[in-house]
């Protein structure tokens, strides 16, 4: 039986006159698209000009929302209610379907950005404020979360469709969560390392830690930041490691998700 997975990668990061990453290189390589939607990046221009591109090559596209901190990138952590954060979650979400609609596409899945991913993985207030959101603003859009993670289990409390995630780019810990950016290391950079790991999730089912323990895993999309310079480069090494081992990539959409 042939393995299937997806691609997927942060976009639409840009704001203004100032472009964060390689989107059009990016959208050649992956197969579903994570868009910004103007809290932590991004832009009403920028999200059309994806969305549309994103359309044109068979991209499925999902809603990457953040913190309201442009300034910190949505990497700085905030407390906040989880009734108002359920609202903010809803508000991006409504904000991409109004682009997908200029393009004549439908929003397929929605992924958490850096510290409110992090925070929802381990906070299970804040996984299940993500995902009241999505079950009101329309329950069929598939929610990414880390394996084993408070959004996974707030997924499938909720009666949601539940995406496993795996990064292509990034260093774990022993508990299975991501390692850290303050730690020197943690954002993998060389393509080859990162194509190893990856194979080792997609095939052979476990994540090295990167303190050597090995984490048995089960993923249905692959993550790699279009924002590091090294993106498209990394992508495409992981796509063509994944292809040579027999993967097939598929969009998030076409993933048999259990």
């Amino acid at each position: 039986m042939t393995i299937k997975i997806n691609l997927n990668a942060d976009m639409a990061e840009g704001f203004g006159a100032y472009d964060i990453g390689d989107d059009n290189g990016i959208l050649k390589i992956i197969g579903s698209a994570n868009i910004a939607c103007g809290f932590h990046a991004g832009d009403p221009r920028v999200m059309h000009r994806v969305v549309t591109q994103a359309k044109k090559m068979g991209v499925s596209i999902g809603v990457h929302p953040g913190f309201n901190d442009l300034w910190g990138f949505g990497r700085r952590r905030i407390d906040m209610r989880p009734d108002d954060l359920e609202y903010m979650v809803a508000y991006q979400i409504g904000a991409l379907q109004a682009f997908a609609a200029y393009a004549g596409t439908k929003v397929t899945h929605l992924k958490p950005h850096g510290a409110l991913n992090n925070m929802a993985a381990e906070i299970s207030e804040y996984a299940l404020a993500i995902g009241r959101a999505i079950k009101a603003v329309d329950p069929n859009i598939i929610y990414v979360a880390l394996s084993g993670s408070e959004m996974e289990k707030a997924g499938r409390n909720l009666g949601l469709k539940v995406a496993l995630e795996g990064f292509c780019d990034r260093q774990y810990e022993d508990d299975g969560n991501l390692t850290s950016r303050k730690i020197p290391g943690s954002v993998i950079k060389d393509p080859a390392v990162a194509t190893k790991q990856v194979i080792d999730m997609v095939v052979n089912k476990f994540i090295t830690s990167r303190h050597g323990k090995k984490i048995p895993c089960e993923v249905h999309t692959l993550c790699v930041h279009g924002d590091e310079p090294t993106g498209v480069a990394t992508a495409r090494a992981v796509r063509d490691g994944l292809e040579k081992a027999g993967v097939k990539l598929v969009t998030l959409p076409e993933m048999p998700l259990g």
